[in-house]
């Protein structure tokens, strides 16, 4: 699945942020590109084992992971590319459709189903659907698979400190309306990322977040 040059393209790129790096290593960085499409194709290949509407669904696989270069409203600190890759498996598109992703960083490797950095209108949506059904979603959390393969529930990577303007701070869900992108996680070892027969595991992971997906289509 995951090669083991891509860790080492991805490690090394953690190290040397700099685009003068980048440019230096440009076929090392190609590799890496053809194998997050690889992933892609992979992923959407079984995707019939754990989701039938992504199966059905056209695959772009190049528009399929997120890139490294990030727009400077992205960028955390001063690093001028991203260091680690989402790879998606989603019926619509990983900016605007809640779907399944593989998170693909040394030492801190995972999969689940989430929409971490949606569109502003993508944004709105998932916070209209969660103040316009809490119980569904608080079903979902309390469900003996759902709780067994993600037992940190619902997570983010971007959170704000209060709020967003025209929700309530006393809603249900107000706590899932401060982050901007969510969803859920379990982590896996990055040695079992470099055998093909990791996608058995993911099909498990996926099977249970299914109900995510679901519950934000």
């Amino acid at each position: 699945m995951v090669e083991p040059e891509t860790f080492t393209f991805l490690g090394d790129l953690a190290m040397n942020n700099r685009k003068a790096w980048m440019d230096e290593h440009r076929a090392e960085r190609d590799d890496a590109l053809r194998n997050f499409t690889g992933i892609a194709i992979t992923l959407h290949d079984y995707a019939d084992r754990f989701d039938p509407y992504v199966a059905q669904a056209l695959i772009k696989p190049k528009q399929s992971y997120t890139k490294f270069f990030q727009e400077p409203r992205e960028r955390v600190g001063r690093a001028f590319y991203r260091a680690d890759v989402d790879v998606f498996a989603t019926a619509g598109r990983p900016t605007e459709d809640f779907g399944y992703y593989l998170h693909i960083e040394p030492g801190n490797c995972h999969a689940g189903a989430a929409l971490f950095q949606p569109s502003k209108e993508a944004l709105a949506r998932l916070r209209n659907r969660l103040v316009d059904d809490p119980e569904g979603l608080n079903y979902i959390l309390a469900d003996t698979e759902f709780k067994k393969a993600f037992p940190d529930g619902i997570v983010t990577r971007k959170e704000l400190g209060a709020v967003p303007d025209g929700f309530e701070s006393n809603d249900p869900v107000a706590p899932y309306l401060k982050m901007v992108g969510l969803g859920c996680r379990q982590d896996l070892p990055d040695a079992l990322l470099l055998d093909d027969s990791v996608i058995d595991v993911l099909i498990e992971i996926f099977g249970p977040a299914r109900q995510l997906v679901r519950y934000f289509d």
